[in-house]
């Protein structure tokens, strides 16, 4: 599984590809031997140094284009055909890379090839060949821990991988890669910190063994060139202990710390990143640079291969943007796909996701059907928990415990999918119903919460109750309220002034506004809403209740000053309450005094003349704008509210 030790040989070169060489300047190096090639089309030297280039600047069908060149003129050379099948195989051309191992019949190269077979065996996931093979090499050949390892991790037997990958590591001594696949055993496992640790000691010995590759420099905002894929970098696994780490982040729920992971990494120009790197950077930009990351994704469709985790999540995202259609052709076209890379569960729950556009009825019964297989696991993995601390077996109750939480995160989408469709029905008592059947499993769960607060709330004559949901979410991150919805924090406040809880209320507003002036004091530059939504859905509430002088004067407040608090999300609130205003002004329903007027066209002037570009509505990222160059701004719609209240400002006579 590992490239062979290439000795150039002699040859008539320049000092200049020498040392680039030598320095491991393979792509300086490709165009200068390309044309020193032309001259001499024949050149055995040119021909094998520019098949070893391309190899180590990852460029295996070239690489593999020119050893093959090496095996026609020059076929009694073996090595030459051992080397073209390392290419292919590292081109994912197992096809191929196998063929070309048939002609390599030669005694002394049998170790070899058995150990590449197995690696493209291993490749096509075919790990009975893989480890059949495997057992016609010595069992003291020093790679045979490692391959061992790989079939384990490929069975998800990470244990017993972890295990081997440490024997390697004694008695092989360090290597990045060994070290990077220990990690990677710990992360299978969920054993975040261990898997940190070990990321952390690779990026440590990578920046200090290698400054060259400016590891952290692109996050500091330090212009730096590209580094290129180089040989140097592919044996520092830095470039995957990044992206472990930004994968460890993300599922910590750390996405900010996931996206430096990601721009820390060696420096390199986009067509130059690997496909993990593509798809990590698609997955973490999706709610700034959605069309992008749709952009990425499907372009590592296309490739081969691919992070096997790409299809289904280009899937769950068409989904999550209401791209159902996509999603079903997707499905579709790529059925070889969908049977290798969705698991069971995934393959339902987005089938029953796209059935519920056409049908919600058959939709809810798939959901249904999955949530009762779901519900069995998760009373039986409550059943081996008890019984394990019971004997007191530490390792039983925390592999119980694991599987129990694995089936709990699969188990809550499919419950909320199934809340949703009647939640879009606006029957609240049924989604309450839904929630109360799976009480005994999630109540420790935040998502449950959450969504069970939100259906209380919905339901107008239960504040209190949906208080008592919030409330624990909220004081979970009471020392960072910004990193709380600010919905939730608007939610429960409006729910202590609906249940005479008003100072509650005010006690977190204040706690509120306090981060949000240190925050701005630490980034002046960035915009946070959480206190003018806040003040908003509360402005709201009072409007509602037909207050809509003391509503809308909050309303206004709430933006001030509008260079930092107008935005989509305000905005979306403010011209809610503009709107029924305006109606009920048109109904005569409401007859409010001039000094009001003056403030309610005072806040449009200054809508108008902060919102030119602020967009009402996100774009869709993957449809073009049907509207008109102009009109989703907020200068545009203030100016729309303006005229209609002036025009239900002027009495009739004047119309």
């Amino acid at each position: 599984m590992y490239m062979h030790a290439y000795s150039v040989k002699d040859g008539d070169y320049t000092k200049a590809i020498y040392t680039m060489i030598k320095e491991g300047r393979y792509q300086d190096a490709i165009p200068l031997l390309t044309n020193q090639l032309k001259n001499n089309d024949q050149s055995r030297a040119c021909l094998s140094l520019l098949a070893f280039c391309y190899f180590n600047c990852q460029q295996f069908l070239d690489s593999a284009g020119y050893y093959e060149r090496l095996v026609k003129l020059f076929p009694e050379e073996k090595d030459y055909r051992l080397y073209q099948a390392q290419a292919l195989y590292q081109a994912c051309d197992f096809e191929k890379a196998l063929k070309t191992l048939a002609a390599l019949d030669d005694p002394q190269y049998h170790t070899s090839v058995t150990k590449l077979k197995a690696a493209i065996k291993y490749g096509e996931e075919d790990l009975i060949s893989a480890r059949a093979l495997l057992e016609n090499i010595s069992e003291e050949d020093p790679d045979m821990d490692v391959n061992h390892a790989c079939i384990l991790y490929k069975e998800e037997r990470y244990a017993e991988a972890l295990a081997k990958f440490n024997t390697a590591l004694v008695t092989v001594g360090y290597s990045p890669y060994l070290s990077y696949s220990v990690a990677l055993c710990y992360y299978r496992m969920k054993e975040y910190a261990q898997s940190m640790k070990h990321i952390a000691d690779i990026i440590e010995r990578g920046i200090r063994e290698h400054p060259e590759l400016s590891v952290g420099m692109a996050t500091e905002g330090i212009e730096v060139r590209s580094v290129g894929n180089t040989l140097t970098l592919h044996e520092t696994a830095l470039v995957e202990a990044f992206n472990l780490k930004a994968a460890i982040e993300f599922q910590l729920g750390n996405i900010d710390a996931a996206k430096d992971a990601l721009t820390d990494m060696p420096p390199r120009s986009e067509e130059e990143l690997d496909a993990v790197t593509l798809h990590n950077q698609a997955l973490l930009n999706m709610e700034i640079r959605p069309t992008e990351g749709f952009e990425k994704l499907q372009f590592l469709l296309q490739q081969n291969p691919f992070p096997p985790e790409t299809l289904g999540n280009l899937l769950l995202l068409y989904c999550k943007y209401d791209y159902y259609n996509l999603a079903a052709d997707v499905m579709a076209e790529n059925q070889h796909l969908t049977q290798k890379f969705l698991s069971q569960y995934l393959y339902s729950y987005l089938d029953a996701l796209i059935t519920q556009q056409t049908s919600p009825d058959d939709a809810y019964r798939k959901f249904d059907e999955i949530a009762v297989r779901h519900t069995e696991s998760l009373r039986k993995s409550t059943k081996r928990v008890q019984e394990a601390r019971a004997i007191h077996d530490d390792a039983a109750v925390k592999k119980a415990v694991a599987d129990y939480e694995e089936t709990l995160e699969s188990y809550i989408p499919v419950l909320m999918a199934q809340a949703k469709i009647y939640w879009d029905l606006e029957q609240y008592s049924q989604v309450e119903n839904i929630f109360h059947k799976s009480v005994e499993f999630c109540n420790e769960n935040d998502v449950w919460r959450l969504h069970v607060a939100n259906v209380l709330f919905m339901q107008d004559n239960k504040y209190k109750e949906a208080a008592g949901f919030y409330e624990p979410i909220v004081k979970k991150y009471y020392n960072n309220l910004l990193g709380v919805s600010p919905i939730v924090l608007a939610n429960l406040c409006v729910s202590y002034i609906m249940t005479a809880m008003n100072e509650e209320a005010e006690e977190l507003m204040r706690k509120i506004e306090k981060e949000e002036e240190r925050l701005n004091y630490e980034d002046p530059d960035k915009k946070v809403y959480h206190l003018s939504i806040v003040n908003l859905v509360i402005g709201t509430l009072y409007c509602a209740k037909g207050n809509y002088e003391f509503g809308i004067s909050r309303l206004i407040r709430s933006l001030e000053p509008f260079n930092r608090k107008l935005g989509t999300d305000t905005w979306f609130y403010s011209k809610r309450c503009m709107l029924s205003l305006i109606e009920n002004l048109a109904k005569r329903m409401i007859i409010p005094t001039d000094t009001f007027y003056h403030d309610c066209l005072e806040f449009l002037d200054n809508c108008e003349a902060y919102g030119k570009d602020i967009k009402t509505t996100p774009d869709n990222p993957l449809e073009e704008s049907l509207g008109q160059e102009g009109k989703n701004t907020v200068t545009y719609e203030a100016r729309a509210l303006k005229a209609l209240l002036l025009k239900v400002q002027i009495p009739n006579d004047f119309l």
